[in-house]
């Protein structure tokens, strides 16, 4: 059942979610269903969803349909490692993941997961993703989900950011087969500091738009590059705010 599905607002919803205040914030539980199922996650690192199996279903779904054995994956704003465990499963021992993520509390739990589930073909980069090296300034947000860049008088925590283009070209990472990016407000700057890996490489994007004008210089950027733009969703590309940007034959 896809329990993310059912509204916490309504009776139901809340009936529903009464019992999960009783799993301790701190158990290691398996995955109950959908293409993570099995493996182990830590219940309090993020939305119960995750471990239920629930949490963003169909793009869970739609984003194992789209890697490969043997691919090389970059996940941008890794969180707590959701995507990161599930493109390591897919990938396999040929492939390889590398998971960016600036939040210190969410690099916790995302070695903690990789460690849980004994991951070694993913590896973690305690950055923020742009379009230049140097640092910023990191807002932790109300909830683990929700960090982000911000200016510097309203960011707690100062981090490193990288740039993607000039991680391959010095040959820090391989060019990527897959980028998913949701990066709270900051993905347009880090496909400019990828332009260069997606006129080239031209890797699938999972992307995660916030802000309507954000949404249109992103879409902008990637038809420019010549990608194909499809909703995850049922709604139209000017309004959806998650998009598979996917190469031109």
């Amino acid at each position: 059942m896809n329990l993310s599905a059912v509204p916490p607002q309504t009776p139901f919803g809340t009936i529903l979610r009464l019992p999960l205040r009783l799993v301790p914030s701190h158990a290691r539980v398996p995955v109950m269903q959908g293409p993570l199922r099995g493996k182990l996650w830590i219940v309090g690192s993020s939305n119960h969803g995750c471990w239920l199996g629930s949490y963003e279903y169909a793009k869970q779904k739609a984003f194992a349909a789209a890697v490969r054995p043997g691919d090389s994956v970059y996940d941008l704003g890794a969180n707590v490692g959701l995507y990161s465990l599930l493109a390591s499963a897919l990938v396999g021992p040929a492939g390889s993941v590398f998971s960016f993520e600036p939040a210190p509390r969410n690099l916790r739990f995302l070695r903690m997961h990789l460690k849980l589930n004994h991951v070694g073909n993913c590896f973690v980069w305690d950055a923020a993703v742009g379009r230049f090296e140097g640092t910023a300034y990191f807002d932790p947000g109300p909830n683990p989900l929700e960090g982000r860049l911000t200016p510097k008088p309203y960011g707690a925590l100062e981090v490193r950011t990288v740039s993607l283009d000039r991680l391959v070209a010095s040959g820090a990472l391989p060019p990527p087969n897959l980028i998913k990016c949701d990066i709270e407000g900051a993905e347009y700057d880090a496909l400019q500091g990828a332009s260069e890996i997606l006129a080239t490489h031209r890797p699938t994007i999972f992307l995660s738009t916030h802000g309507p004008e954000l949404h249109r210089a992103c879409c902008r950027l990637l038809t420019g590059l010549r990608y194909r733009l499809s909703p995850l969703d049922a709604l139209p590309l000017s309004r959806t705010t998650e998009v598979i940007a996917t190469r031109h034959a």
